[in-house]
Parts: C-alpha cells; structure tokens; sequence
C-alpha cells in the first residue's frame, strides 16, 4: 500500500496576511483556530475530492507561526499511515531521523515530524479515520 500525502504545512509570519494571501491568490479557506490550538491555520483548498482524471485526491493544510527560536520551520508535507510506530521505524532504516515521540491531536489522529536524508521536515499522521 503506498501511504499518501495527506496535509501539508508552512510556517507564518502573520496569520491574517497569510491568510489573505492565500485566499486572495488561491480561493482557499482560511480558519484561524485560536491560542488553544496553537494560533493554527486550518487551509482548506478544495470543496470536493478529485473529478475523473485528474490527481488521486485534493489535500487541504495548515499553517504555523512562525518562532524565531524554533528549527526548520519550512514548508512540509504530512504523509498519513497506517501504523505510526512501524512507520516511525521504517524512517529511521531509511537514514531518517524521527523528531521526539508523537503527539495525540483531539479528533485528528496521531503525529509525529521527521527529517529525511536530504534535511528537509516532513511529518506523519495516523489519522483517526485511516483503517
């Protein structure tokens, strides 16, 4: 089974800019979540799944403050899997490199970010809908 893309992340450095930005450029959806949720903004880029020939599915993302003291705040995508500790695992043989242990998000599922051989942060979610 291959494991899709299933989010993608970019840091901010205002959220409402950003938000403009990418609602005035692109049409997307821009929900900002709240301090409660770590001042997230929930992207939506698409209403519907994919039509007939086109990609496998549309994807939706988020974004993130940016914090000066924080490492390797770049774009990112989330790759959803099935088991995150095996696939935590499969990171590490590949040469990668898991960042801490995953975190549980409320009504979401499980994550967790790592870097792969080439330095660039990626992360992985087994999301509560995913068999």
């Amino acid at each position: 089974m291959m494991n899709p893309v299933v989010h993608f992340e970019m840091p901010y450095r205002d959220a409402h800019r950003a938000s403009r930005f990418y609602t005035q450029a692109f049409g997307w959806r821009c929900e900002l979540l709240g301090e409660e949720m770590g001042a997230y903004v929930l992207l939506t880029t698409a209403l519907t799944d994919a039509k007939p020939g086109a990609p496998a599915g549309a994807i939706g993302g988020g974004m993130f403050p940016f914090k000066p003291d924080w490492p390797m705040q770049h774009p990112s995508v989330v790759i959803g899997v099935e088991d995150i500790q095996a696939a935590m695992t499969r990171v590490r043989d590949a040469g990668g490199r898991v960042l801490g242990e995953p975190m549980a998000i409320p009504g979401v599922g499980d994550y967790v970010a790592f870097v792969d051989t080439e330095g660039n942060r990626h992360a992985m979610l087994h999301p509560k809908a995913m068999p």
